[in-house]
């Protein structure tokens, strides 16, 4: 059974998916870019918008019960790799090790012009 996960304090979704979905005792979190919840708008700069993904991700956890700390698997899409660094140095403030497992993929855009894109896997058991 799947049963869907939302959250007013991140981004609606703005298309045919869930803000997050839970299956047994695994959560699956839906790419989130750097919009503000309340405003529908795109931080500015790559560092904000870093920041802002990290805190949707968050609020979307929070909403299953949840925190970043359950995170096994994250796949971060970025605009230009140049932004790596920083988005680890962001990354260790909201999650904590054991760090999960991760990929980084250079994409040539991503949705309404941002930046910086990631999707988590969070586990419950």
């Amino acid at each position: 059974m799947k049963i869907p996960v939302h959250s007013k304090d991140a981004p609606a979704a703005i298309g045919t998916y869930s803000q997050a979905v839970r299956a047994g005792d695994t959560v699956y979190i839906s790419g989130q870019i750097g919009f503000d919840p309340a405003t529908m708008q795109l931080a500015e700069g790559i560092e904000a918008q870093i920041h802002r993904v990290f805190r949707n991700l968050a609020a979307i956890a929070a909403a299953a019960g949840l925190g970043l700390d359950r995170a096994v698997r994250m796949t971060v899409f970025l605009t230009d790799l140049g932004h790596f660094a920083r988005v680890n140095e962001i990354m260790a403030q909201y999650v904590g090790e054991p760090y999960p497992s991760r990929a980084a993929i250079g994409v040539a855009s991503l949705p309404r012009g941002a930046l910086v894109e990631i999707d988590c896997i969070l586990y419950a058991g």
